[in-house]
């Protein structure tokens, strides 16, 4: 049997464990965010909604920073983590405008005028009145927006807090000169 001349590479350092960790879920992230709001944007605007469109930009925006971010990580620039975490504040300020918006512009006159003749015919035969649609209409236009609003601070602001809490084993990690036979730490 041949004894092996390769010397092994060192494990990950727990902080070079950190850093592999912060940059896939910045990948993840990142290139969801970018997916998402890219498709939302596209189909806005298929539709006209100048909204939309700009709300679907700037989540764009928030997306391609934190790829930013990353990609400064990736090149040993602690400055990134700044971008991650400068990413996810800007993502959730865009998003609470907006639920915020939305829900300061509940019309009811509307919400009914998008009643179809087939809708109504549907409502009379459960025995329901124009009326007695209303509230519920309402209470599922704040729900949906608050809900919203709500999943955004847990999940923006829970990522938030993941970014800045890493930072300092991030920033020790890159500290460290690159080992050259290990591939694995970036």
């Amino acid at each position: 049997m041949a004894k092996s001349n390769r010397m092994t590479a060192p494990a990950p350092t727990p902080q070079e464990k950190v850093l592999q960790r912060v940059l896939l879920v910045s990948a993840i992230d990142g290139w969801s965010i970018v997916a998402v709001a890219g498709l939302g944007t596209l189909g806005t605007l298929l539709l006209g909604d100048l909204l939309g469109v700009g709300v679907g930009l700037l989540v764009l925006v928030a997306g391609v920073i934190e790829l930013r971010g990353r990609h400064r990580l990736r090149r040993r620039d602690p400055a990134g983590m700044q971008l991650l975490v400068r990413a996810q504040l800007f993502l959730l300020s865009v998003i609470l405008v907006y639920c915020v918006s939305r829900l300061g512009s509940f019309d009811a006159e509307t919400a009914m005028a998008s009643l179809t003749p087939e809708m109504e015919v549907m409502l009379k035969e459960g025995g329901l009145e124009r009326a007695d649609v209303l509230p519920l209409v309402q209470t599922v236009f704040y729900s949906v927006y608050g809900t919203v609003a709500f999943v955004s601070v847990i999940f923006q602001g829970g990522l938030t807090l993941y970014y800045r809490s890493r930072t300092g084993p991030v920033t020790a990690a890159l500290a460290r000169p690159p080992e050259p036979d290990n591939p694995s730490v970036l």
